[in-house]
């Protein structure tokens, strides 16, 4: 048989990708069968006139996707039985932030089981639509997860929505118009900052996260609103101290302000802090999301909604953007909040995102960095002189997913920083090697875009 070798000429995005996806192709259509040994590495890299490096990452993934094996000088061969699988790989070219997947299975095997009880348990009533204002069991689990983080809201006040980005459109369509301004961070979360654009709001970046700095905008503006993540902010993994919660929850009533908190990461932290919700309740919408604490896949986020009439106001535009929550996940968390899953689950994943962020402590000492102790994600500032996009560039072709600090901005800024994502299935001998891989290119300043000549 001919040796294999991919037509990628109408190939788009990364070169890796184009060829995992090409190998991916032609072991699902039956074209290479189990036991075809690949060209070597390096023969393929100079047939397709690709880097080495490009190759070994497209192999890589096909690996990780369970459809090779490498045997070592013998070289790579098709499996038997080859199946394709989620890749890790490819989740952290998303740039997405991604809780880490503790080691043992527990929350796949705590899927499985909980999927099971929840059919037994509905009659099949969770596989129709499901009535707008959600199934009150699962949104008194929901309001006593919030009790955690300081809030008191009633059952009728928590909406269910398909996780937080569902939660943050539909609140500032509740609650913001054309033209109004939100005051937020500097960098903020880009989902959010999309929303903005699309509704037309005005987004008035702070210098600093305190309440100075939010009254001296709402003197220089008509704000209307603030966006916060109060606890391991996305992306810079900044946290508000108590007091300073206390002081913005002053400002914000002093001035009217709705508070939009997205407290996706508020779970995590060893010790919980009060929500800044829940020092003004009455302006305040609180989301409290799963996907960043326990797994994205389950789409599932609890808001605190001001008042019951706000609640069915909110309720509204989630169904218009999307008729409802998975009902089987949202039935699944309330399960597991019931019967202490929740909490094991969310302890896994402390204490795997614990074990990441000190790794990044130790390799990366010495360099200006934002972290918590809890968190699975890095706001790494970089030396003068050097550009975030170029080496953002480098560590993804050495398979480090690095984000630079331009998508997050709110406006043009001289600042250069990286946020460096922990988490996702990728396994922590993985997130070591590049962790060290940054490190390296820090320590050679291989950092600074080269001039073009």
């Amino acid at each position: 048989m001919a040796a294999w070798i991919p037509d990628l000429g109408a190939a788009e995005g990364p070169k890796y990708l184009a060829l995992a996806d090409a190998l991916t192709a032609s072991i699902r259509a039956g074209e290479l069968e189990p036991g075809t040994r690949l060209l070597p590495q390096r023969e393929m890299a100079r047939q397709l006139s690709m880097d080495l490096t490009t190759v070994s990452r497209a192999f890589k993934i096909a690996r990780q996707r369970g459809l090779i094996d490498g045997r070592g000088k013998a070289g790579s061969f098709v499996r038997d039985g080859a199946s394709y699988s989620i890749d890790a790989a490819v989740q952290v070219d998303t740039g997405l932030n991604t809780p880490p997947v503790p080691a043992g299975g527990s929350i796949q095997n705590a899927m499985k089981k909980a999927f099971g009880q929840a059919l037994d348990q509905s009659a099949g009533s969770l596989l129709q639509y499901q009535p707008a204002v959600g199934d009150q069991g699962i949104c008194r689990a929901g309001a006593d997860l919030a009790v955690r983080l300081g809030l008191s809201p009633g059952s009728h006040q928590i909406v269910l929505t398909s996780g937080g980005q569902n939660a943050l459109l539909a609140v500032s369509r509740t609650v913001l118009s054309p033209g109004d301004k939100v005051a937020c961070g500097e960098f903020i979360y880009p989902g959010f900052r999309a929303i903005a654009s699309r509704l037309g709001i005005k987004l008035v970046p702070l210098p600093e996260m305190n309440a100075a700095a939010l009254d001296h905008a709402c003197t220089e503006n008509k704000i209307t609103a603030l966006y916060v993540v109060p606890t391991n902010d996305n992306p810079t993994a900044a946290t508000i101290p108590v007091y300073e919660r206390e002081k913005i929850a002053e400002v914000a009533l002093r001035h009217n302000l709705q508070i939009i908190e997205d407290d996706a990461y508020g779970l995590l932290p060893k010790r919980f802090l009060p929500a800044i919700s829940s020092l003004m309740p009455q302006r305040s919408w609180h989301i409290l999301s799963t996907s960043k604490t326990i797994s994205p896949a389950l789409r599932i986020a609890f808001v605190s909604a001001p008042s019951v009439a706000d609640a069915i106001r909110l309720r509204g535009e989630v169904h218009d953007i999307a008729v409802m929550p998975p009902p089987l996940n949202a039935a699944m968390v309330a399960l597991w909040l019931r019967d202490g899953t929740f909490d094991t689950l969310l302890s896994a994943v402390r204490t795997e995102a614990e074990r990441r962020s000190q790794l990044a402590a130790n390799i990366l000492s010495g360099y200006s960095m934002g972290r918590h102790p809890q968190g699975y994600h890095i706001w790494l500032q970089l030396p003068e002189g050097a550009s975030a996009s170029y080496l953002s560039q480098k560590l993804a072709a050495a398979g480090v997913g690095a984000i630079p600090s331009d998508r997050f901005a709110v406006r043009k800024t001289d600042i250069q920083a990286l946020r460096v994502s922990l988490g996702g299935v990728t396994p922590q001998a993985t997130v070591t090697a590049a962790l060290k891989q940054l490190a390296g290119h820090l320590a050679l300043n291989a950092v600074q875009q080269p001039d073009v000549v």
